[in-house]
C-alpha cells in the first residue's frame, strides 16, 4: 500500500488480486486491461468530503462504543471485552475489503452515484450473509469443536499471504481475476453506465449495466473476506451474539470508513503488515485455547491494539523520514 498505488492484498485465502490498474472512460476499454494506476486514483475514489466522512465515522464508532457499554451493563465486563476486541478486529480487517473496493471503482471508472449505491447494497447484503455464516459457524463449533483448528489454519494461511507478499504480479490485468471472470460468466453488461442504475435498455433489450458487475464482484469479494474475518472473532469468543453484533457495528461503519481509507491509506503503508500479524496472533490463540492454554480477552484486546498502533506509528514515522 504505497503512494497512490493499489497493490494486491492476500486476505481471504489469497483470492483478491488487488492489482494496479488505470481507470478508463468507457467499460469497453476495461476489457483491454490497462495496468497503470492513475495518479491520485485513490483520492478520486472518495464519494464525499473528508470532513463528512470523519464526522460520520465518529458517530458510527460512538454508537459501537455505546453498544459495548450496554453489553457491559447487561452481560458483564468479560462479554464487553470480547465485543470490543471483535469490533476492533472486524473494523481493521474491513480496511482490506475497502482497499479492493477502491481498486474496483477506479478500474471500472464507476460514476460517483454508482459508488454510493454499490456500497449501500453491499452493506445490506453483507449484514445478511455474515449473519448466516456466523450461525453456521456457531453450529459447527457447538457440534464439532475441533473445527476451530480449521479456522485457525485459515487465519494463519491468510497471515502468511499478507506478511510475505513479495508484490509480484502487480501489473496483471484485473480482468484476469477469478472473481471478475466468474461474474462475467453470468452477467452480460451494456457498453456504458446509466447513472446509478443496475439495468438499462440497449437496442430495445433490457440488459445489466457495468454497475451490476461491480456490485457482484464486491459482494463475492466480501463473502470471501468473511472466510477469515468471522473465524477471527470466533477466536475471541464463541458467543454468536457477540460475534454478530461486533460484525454488524463494523459493517455499519464501512460507508464512512470508505472515504477515510481512500484518502489516508497512502500514509499507512505498514498497516497491512499489522493486520497480517493480528491474524497470526488470533490463529495461534485459537490453537492455544484448544490445547488448554487460555489467553484472556483483556490480553487479546491489549495485544491487538498494540500491534495495530505500532503499524500506524511505524507508517507515520517512515512517511516523515521519506519526506
Amino acid at each position: 500500500m504505497k503512494g497512490a498505488g493499489l497493490e494486491r492484498t492476500r486476505r481471504g485465502g489469497a483470492h483478491a488480486k488487488a492489482l494496479k490498474a488505470k481507470p478508463t472512460s468507457s467499460f469497453d476499454e476495461v476489457e483491454e486491461g490497462s495496468t497503470e494506476v492513475a495518479s491520485g486514483g485513490a483520492e478520486a475514489a472518495s464519494i464525499s468530503t473528508p470532513g463528512m466522512d470523519y464526522a460520520d465515522l465518529a458517530v458510527k464508532v460512538g454508537a459501537a462504543v455505546a453498544f459495548g457499554a450496554f453489553v457491559d451493563l447487561q452481560f458483564g465486563f468479560e462479554k464487553a471485552e470480547a465485543y470490543f476486541t471483535g469490533y476492533i478486529l472486524e473494523q481493521t480487517l474491513s480496511v482490506d475489503n475497502l482497499f479492493v473496493f477502491i481498486l474496483l471503482f477506479d478500474y471500472f471508472n464507476v460514476p460517483e452515484k454508482g459508488k454510493d449505491r454499490v456500497l449501500s447494497f453491499g452493506i445490506y447484503t453483507a449484514a445478511v450473509l455474515r449473519g448466516v455464516l456466523i450461525l453456521l459457524g456457531s453450529e459447527l463449533i457447538e457440534k464439532f469443536e475441533p473445527v476451530l483448528l480449521v479456522f485457525a489454519g485459515i487465519l494463519l494461511y491468510s497471515a502468511y499471504g499478507v506478511l510475505f507478499d513479495d508484490g509480484g504480479d502487480e501489473d496483471e490485468d484485473l480482468n484476469d481475476s477469478a472473481i471478475v471472470k466468474f461474474c462475467k460468466n453470468f452477467i452480460d453488461v451494456s457498453e456504458d453506465y446509466d447513472g446509478d442504475k443496475f439495468f438499462t435498455v440497449q437496442n430495445g433489450v433490457k440488459v445489466a449495466t457495468p454497475l451490476l458487475l461491480v456490485l457482484a464482484v464486491v459482494e463475492l469479494s466480501d463473502l470471501i473476506f468473511a472466510v477469515d474475518s468471522i473465524p477471527a472473532v470466533f477466536g475471541v469468543t464463541k458467543d454468536p451474539f457477540i460475534v454478530y453484533t461486533s460484525n454488524m457495528f463494523a459493517i455499519v461503519g464501512l460507508r464512512s470508513l470508505f472515504g477515510v481509507v481512500s484518502t489516508a491509506m497512502a500514509r499507512l503503508q505498514y498497516l497491512e503488515k499489522s493486520v497480517g500479524t493480528v491474524l497470526a496472533f488470533v490463529g495461534f490463540k485459537m490453537i492455544a485455547d484448544f490445547g488448554g492454554f487460555h489467553i484472556t480477552n483483556s490480553q487479546s484486546l491489549l495485544t491487538v491494539c498494540s500491534i495495530l498502533g505500532a503499524g500506524v506509528v511505524w507508517s507515520l514515522v517512515a512517511g516523515e523520514a521519506e519526506e
